[in-house]
């Protein structure tokens, strides 16, 4: 009865919950857009989440990171996530990662998952999980949102199309925008997260049509919505062993 609405998509079925309870997701970044993320893929009852940030909880994330309350200023993301998905659904596995994830350890954690959703704010983990799911062949689901701009994709070049670095060169992280300095409009991340667990969440039902290949940009303050297809970059430094 849990998933019974679910479960009425004609296309989705029994199948494709089943397919959803045995796949494991790695998220990276329990902030404005992982809260989201991780409790709609634990709603919907995918089998196993890794949760992984290294920051505790501050007063100015409660404006949007609606996994967190009050009572878990100080607490690591990671954990305190986790204790809102126990009592969302105590079905879900949960592993906690309370540190921030340096490249050399991605590999082992992205080999054992199907699936890696990246909601940080940070280059260079970014550039480093491009990789490590390339090595994997682990679809990215990628997502970006400040002030009230916000954009998703999915990176999954084994399969075909760009990759995220396809998309950013190393040196655009000089010109990164956050939150912090540009501020954001809580409902943005709510939208960007959302519409990333629903990418995950068709990628491992095998449901629908993903954003693979394709930008989808949005503007909350004009309601702009865009999507542009994105093809893999000649020389791309790494996926582009993968086009010939």
């Amino acid at each position: 009865m849990r998933y019974n609405r679910q479960i009425l998509l004609h296309d989705f079925d029994v199948a494709g919950q089943e397919r959803l309870q045995r796949s494991r997701v790695l998220v990276v970044g329990l902030g404005g857009l992982g809260c989201p993320a991780a409790l709609y893929l634990a709603a919907a009852g995918v089998g196993e989440l890794l949760l992984a940030d290294g920051d505790d909880v501050e007063l100015s994330n409660l404006q949007r990171q609606i996994a967190h309350g009050d009572d878990d200023i100080g607490t690591n993301k990671a954990q305190s996530v986790a204790a809102a998905i126990g009592a969302l659904n105590h079905e879900v596995k949960l592993e906690v990662i309370p540190r921030a994830l340096v490249e050399d350890s991605m590999p082992e954690l992205v080999e054992k998952v199907d699936l890696v959703v990246d909601t940080t704010d940070n280059y260079p983990v970014r550039f480093a999980l491009n990789r490590a799911c390339i090595a994997a062949r682990v679809p990215l689901v990628s997502g970006a949102a400040v002030r009230t701009e916000g954009q998703v994709a999915v990176f999954d070049p084994v399969r075909g199309g760009p990759c995220y670095r396809c998309l950013y060169a190393s040196d655009d992280a000089a010109t990164a925008l956050s939150c912090s300095e540009s501020g954001v409009l809580a409902p943005l991340v709510g939208v960007i997260g959302s519409l990333q667990a629903m990418e995950a969440l068709k990628l491992l039902s095998g449901f629908g049509e993903t954003l693979r290949g394709k930008l989808l940009l949005l503007d909350l303050r004009t309601m702009d919505i865009r999507q542009l297809t994105l093809p893999p970059r000649a020389g791309c430094p790494d996926c582009a062993h993968l086009h010939p």
